[in-house]
């Protein structure tokens, strides 16, 4: 039974807990750090506390909530960047993250050869991401740039190049940190009409965004995080609302 159940699901995630060791260095001078060294004091902090989730094959889920409540930490769990402490992750199916802005690009590199870098990341060989190639240029709109450094970028020239690459390497779940905001709103329409058209592929997404108007119109199940817990999960409309009400009586 467990078996038929996570073939239904590509990600699952059971009683999962991530601490991380906040180190309190309060000594001032380089005597007292001399005096003092190996022995800095440590205090836990548990970003995710007992998570268990289901994604099913071809939904949308957004993970709301405000910032440090985990949902970032959980992102990059599931696409194995972190590694819990305690619990579960299991995902069925190749990933495409885009996480946070350049993540994965060498600012040395032209936005050509980062596509190559990126794509080969993901696991494409470099015959495949020839063929993807011209897609992935034209969609990012950098024009002459794309055979600039990527160090002069700005950042919403860096939204362009990762979201075009993340979404041209065909993956069964595409996870998507909060950058959706970034770059004009020509662009962004651009994004979320690609989002819609790999939701009618069947493709599984997973979006973290702070703002429950999108959860709405773009996701089917919702997550609110809070302080590191689930606080509330289920149908999209009725998280993003319950969160609605909750940060305008706050």
């Amino acid at each position: 039974m467990a078996h038929e159940f996570f073939n239904a699901k590509v990600v699952e995630i059971k009683d999962l807990w991530k601490k991380f060791q906040i180190y309190q260095d309060k000594t001032n001078s380089l005597k007292e750090k001399l005096i003092f060294w190996g022995r800095q004091r440590t205090e836990e902090f548990w970003a995710l506390k007992n998570i268990n989730l289901a994604v099913p094959k071809g939904k949308t889920i957004g993970l709301i909530g405000r910032n440090g409540s985990g949902k970032s930490t959980l992102l990059k769990i599931i696409s194995r960047i972190l590694y819990p402490t305690q619990g579960e992750v299991k995902v069925k199916g190749r990933l495409s993250t885009l996480l946070e802005l350049g993540a994965g690009f060498h600012p040395d590199f032209t936005g050509r050869e980062n596509i190559y870098l990126n794509a080969s990341i993901l696991g494409f060989t470099k015959k495949e991401i020839k063929e993807r190639l011209n897609e992935i240029i034209e969609f990012a709109e950098l024009g002459d740039f794309i055979d600039n450094p990527v160090r002069n970028y700005s950042s919403g020239m860096y939204m362009r190049l990762g979201f075009a690459v993340a979404v041209h390497v065909d993956p069964d779940i595409l996870l998507i940190d909060e950058v959706l905001s970034v770059g004009d709103l020509a662009f962004q329409e651009k994004c979320l009409a690609r989002i819609q058209d790999m939701q009618k592929q069947g493709k599984t997404i997973i979006l973290v965004t702070h703002a429950p108007k999108q959860v709405e119109d773009l996701c089917d199940l919702a997550v609110w995080l809070d302080q590191g817990g689930a606080r509330l999960q289920g149908p999209a409309r009725e998280v993003a609302q319950a969160y609605k009400e909750f940060i305008s009586g706050a």
